[in-house]
């Protein structure tokens, strides 16, 4: 197997510390015992290569041999290639894995992130479009609490969709968001790798960059 590279930024500002996407790459990593190193890119300097691997400038990506990935949804699939740790083996849990890998990211994601860039800014002003963002996410949070009443994994076993979902729902747990998240919960019990963060890798660069603010 080829040598795998995360890369991340070199550095980020307090707020989404414990938050960026690399985080769930570092999971799946460390869940399937897949060998790897993490290098950096410059958070604040983005160059041609960062685009060149990241066409929207953004982190992570991940490369493995020749191949560069990036989509932390593409990552996790390709990594659920790599190992049945992270993948059920039969063709049917396969399936629903990839199912709620996108699930997660089209559906509850996609919901969250307008709420989470209100809380992240601080605004908490009842206006008819955060209204509408609220009750958006909240329909999406009812349905996933019927989905985990049903079973303690999204495609029966521990997946990639199940890292995915989890860090998703995390953000929402962190605001004290609309419904419980308890596939978070789960995943954090029952799975220690889930430690792995990027909060010492951010930390270590702080006096470089002064502890300035973006």
């Amino acid at each position: 197997m080829s040598d795998l590279v995360l890369t991340t930024y070199d550095w980020v500002p307090e707020p989404p510390r414990g938050y960026v996407r690399d985080l769930r790459v570092r999971w799946a990593l460390e869940e399937a015992g897949l060998p790897y190193r993490v290098e950096s890119t410059p958070f604040r300097d983005r160059k041609a290569g960062h685009f060149a691997h990241q066409p929207f400038g953004q982190t992570p990506w991940l490369t493995d041999g020749d191949l560069s990935i990036f989509e932390s949804g593409a990552i996790l699939l390709h990594l659920g290639e790599l190992s049945d740790k992270l993948m059920p083996a039969d063709r049917r849990g396969r399936s629903d894995a990839k199912e709620w890998l996108f699930a997660a990211l089209a559906s509850v994601e996609a919901a969250s992130q307008p709420w989470s860039f209100f809380m992240f800014s601080g605004d908490t002003d009842e206006t008819p479009m955060r209204k509408l963002f609220d009750s958006f996410l909240e329909a999406r949070l009812k349905h996933m609490e019927t989905v985990l009443d049903g079973s303690e994994w999204l495609a029966g076993t521990f997946s990639v969709a199940d890292i995915l979902m989890a860090d998703v729902l995390r953000l929402v747990d962190r605001f004290d968001g609309l419904a419980i998240s308890r596939l978070a919960h789960a995943a954090r019990l029952a799975h220690p790798s889930y430690g792995t963060d990027q909060m010492p890798h951010f930390a270590a660069a702080d006096s470089s960059n002064n502890g300035a603010k973006s």
